[in-house]
């Protein structure tokens, strides 16, 4: 009887097989479509993806019925059952926008799945009606673009039995080339919160630049592999789906969202599938994108739409990664050079991702070594971001490239998160040097011979900093007093960089609304962490406010600052001011802070 069943089956994939060899791939330009009203289930139609290379393939569909408002209000989900090789594969990541038809006309695309385990390739078709929507937020279409017949008929087919929330999207294969498996293995859960599965994968050499490649005219026609590219060049992230329609300029392609952005301007490529992974519980395309054919220009709750020949713009990024040796010699160098999505919400996200990647992904990787930044960020029409830090592993499980990274990140989040304007960033430049050993050290004392001065005296002054298992580390210098010192009690503080910034940094996190200019200042204002700074403090107010510090205030124009400040400019002052007198830089990351009371006669 096994034996029996088994044969059956052979036999109905054979058919299924020979029949869908025989059916004629779509192309680009107007089609005609079926709407949900004549829609019946036990209808057969036929869908078109790629299971390997780049050539779709027919899969039979048979239509079950319609599950109402299963989308969302007055959005409804055609469900189907998918033959043919998809009864080995199951509905797989990637497949998402696969373009469904019946008798040559298009109901949908294919965008949903059962959830896992599931012994039947059930999928949820998103009607083409929705994903037309789209085009009406695309304020770029041309009014003489060729888009499918319209309706606004709704089908009332019932699907007795069905629970709707047994439905999920189909994830979308983000696709990493470049990354190594700890990358992954970090940031991975963000993507699958978001409904979005991180596969390892590969890109073809023309994805190393946003310009569309030559022959785009004749790209993506339905059925094909889309990707949406986030990270191009020496590194590529790309999403993963299928082409259900293109009108010869403008495609539409998932059938669901890739992160519901609206509108965006993404560049677009072709894919190529490598395999397609058979499993009940986590079906998944493997591919590679390879040349950029346009820019996403709308990513929506029913789809997403690109532009063929387009060209969106992408932030160069170029990393050079120096090893040091014991005699602080360079033992090798190498350079990275690759492009950034633009957007105020992935693009800081990026960036941390891209740096981790580009330290912890080498062979020169060591759990104690130190790593010291500096970076370049250049703004259209503003002056350059400079970037300095170190970073030095610590008692926190959180390995060090992860602290620097998010760091990194930091900085363009603040430059994204701007709430007067967005940056126009012409190109990011970063150098990591990485150094043999934990450079830490802590600031322990400090000493000088005397504590009484007159005005405009030399102090001398000796700090005994504490490394990590090494010798004493000191410094000796002169402080100047200045010759209008007020007399009394002073203070030589001698500090790290998160002390002298901590002041300012909470004035720039509380007034909302610093433009990118007084932005980049604040951030090029801030200390390096690998440098001792040192300053004379007097109990004098100061005040800071946006990007500006206030020394040495007498009350009465205090007052009056505080009296007529907004609630959108944030005002912080403190009893004392600190006037740096002189940094002395150190490779270490320095921390701590002491005081060396004076007495000024």
């Amino acid at each position: 009887m096994k034996s029996v069943r088994s044969t059956l089956l052979l036999s109905l994939i054979l058919a299924a097989f020979s029949w869908a060899a025989s059916a004629d791939r779509p192309h680009s330009g107007k089609v005609e479509i079926m709407p949900e009203s004549q829609l019946k289930p036990g209808m057969q139609g036929v869908a078109w993806t790629v299971f390997a290379g780049s050539e779709p393939e027919a899969v039979p569909v048979e239509i079950i019925g319609v599950m109402k408002n299963a989308w969302g209000p007055k959005q409804d989900i055609i469900l189907g059952k998918m033959g043919g090789k998809a009864i080995r594969t199951n509905v797989a990541g990637g497949m998402s926008g696969s373009p469904v038809y019946i008798d040559g006309k298009l109901v949908g695309a294919v965008a949903l799945r059962l959830s896992v385990f599931s012994p039947d390739a059930i999928c949820g078709i998103t009607p083409i009606e929705l994903m037309l929507e789209i085009n009406d937020f695309d304020k770029s279409r041309p009014s003489s673009a060729r888009v499918p017949g319209e309706t606004s008929q709704r089908a009332s087919v019932n699907i007795p039995g069905q629970q709707q929330q047994v439905m999920v999207p189909i994830e979308t294969p983000v696709t990493f080339s470049g990354f190594s498996e700890r990358t992954l293995r970090e940031f991975g859960p963000l993507f699958q919160q978001m409904g979005m599965n991180a596969v390892q994968g590969g890109a073809g050499g023309a994805l190393a630049g946003p310009e569309p490649a030559a022959g785009w005219q004749h790209a993506l026609q339905p059925g094909d592999a889309i990707a949406g590219v986030l990270v191009s060049g020496d590194m590529s992230m790309t999403g993963l789906g299928t082409v259900t329609y293109n009108d010869g300029k403008r495609v539409l392609a998932f059938g669901h969202p890739f992160f519901n952005l609206g509108p965006v301007d993404m560049p677009m490529s072709q894919g190529e599938i490598l395999m397609t992974l058979a499993s009940q519980f986590q079906p998944n395309k493997f591919g590679n994108a390879t040349d950029i054919v346009g820019a996403l220009k709308q990513d929506r709750h029913s789809g997403i739409l690109g532009e063929l020949g387009a060209t969106a713009a992408m932030i160069p990024v170029d990393v050079k990664v120096r090893t040091f040796g014991d005699n602080n010699t360079v033992l090798k160098e190498k350079d990275l050079h690759f492009n950034v999505f633009v957007n105020q919400k992935w693009t800081p996200y990026l960036m941390m991702v891209t740096l981790f990647n580009s330290l912890e992904g080498l062979n020169d990787y060591a759990d104690e070594a130190t790593y010291r930044l500096s970076g370049e960020v250049q703004i259209d029409g503003q002056a350059s971001l400079s970037l300095s830090n170190m970073q030095a592993p610590g008692e926190m499980p959180m390995p060090a490239p992860m602290v620097l990274a998010g760091w990194w990140g930091d900085k363009f989040n603040r430059l994204f998160l701007n709430p007067v304007q967005l940056p126009k960033l012409k190109a990011v430049k970063a150098t990591v040097d990485l150094l043999p050993d934990r450079r830490v050290a802590s600031i322990e004392n400090a000493w000088t011979a005397e504590n009484e001065f007159e005005p405009g005296a030399t102090v001398p002054v000796r700090v005994f900093l504490r490394p990590y298992r090494g010798e004493r580390i000191e410094r000796q210098f002169n402080v100047k007093l200045p010759a209008g010192v007020t007399k009394g009690e002073h203070r030589i503080l001698l500090a790290d960089a998160d002390t002298m910034n901590r002041t300012q940094a909470a004035v720039s996190y509380t007034n909302r609304f610093i433009d990118i200019p007084r932005t980049v200042s604040l951030i090029n204002q801030e200390r390096s962490n690998n440098t001792l700074y040192v300053a004379l403090v007097e109990q004098r107010p100061t005040v800071y406010t946006e990007d500006k510090t206030l020394p040495a205030l007498p009350a009465s124009v205090l007052n009056v600052m505080q009296t007529g400040r907004s609630s959108s400019r944030s005002i912080v002052s403190s009893p004392e001011t600190a006037i740096e007198q002189m940094s002395i830089p150190l490779d270490y990351v320095v921390s701590g802070s002491y005081s060396l009371k004076i007495n000024v006669k």
